[in-house]
């Protein structure tokens, strides 16, 4: 007899506590914060973080994951031992050319043209002036790769929007396209 009002008691305690719920007003909720995290806007003073600022500078010796570290310097010298020494990392198998002339049109074809001669939008414009020809240079993979990583003259350096491998990618594109004007 005990279990039957054990049963009952807890079928009239579900009863209790469900009839009261309104699908129109939501819960209380608990620990809101959980659920809807705080925003700080970028730069803000805030006194959750070491010396009241919210963006805080990384580490000091800490590395972006993925990154890998380029061994020339951004200097003439740099420019021409690139030129000289570097070689392309990637194989037969890991070139994808598709790949690289895509990336090319995207990051290159607006000043260098979808040829390579020179002759991009902005040039044609007249936004940007004495954008080069590659045919005209003298361009080696390491020198391609070099500019494309750190800039030079006008041209800014890329290696923010482009990895590595895809910088890989682009220089063989352009190497095919310098070839293609040589002709």
């Amino acid at each position: 007899m005990k279990a039957l009002y054990k049963i009952v008691a807890l079928v009239g305690v579900s009863i209790a506590a469900t009839s009261c719920f309104d699908k129109s007003k939501p819960n209380y909720q608990f620990f809101p914060n959980m659920y809807e995290s705080v925003a700080y806007e970028t730069y803000s003073q805030s006194s959750a973080f070491k010396g009241g600022k919210e963006g805080l500078k990384p580490a000091q010796g800490s590395v972006k994951r993925g990154f890998q570290p380029y061994a020339y310097e951004n200097t003439p010298a740099g420019y021409m031992q690139a030129k000289a020494e570097l070689k392309s990392p990637l194989d037969s198998l890991s070139v994808n050319p598709e790949k690289g002339t895509e990336l090319y049109n995207i990051y290159c074809a607006i000043c260098h043209g979808e040829k390579g001669d020179g002759q991009g939008n902005l040039v044609k414009r007249e936004k940007f002036l004495g954008v080069p020809n590659y045919a005209d240079r003298d361009v080696t993979e390491g020198s391609v790769f070099h500019v494309i990583t750190y800039g030079l003259n006008s041209m800014g350096s890329h290696a923010n929007q482009l990895s590595q491998e895809e910088r890989w990618m682009v220089v063989d594109h352009v190497l095919k396209l310098r070839g293609e004007l040589k002709k």
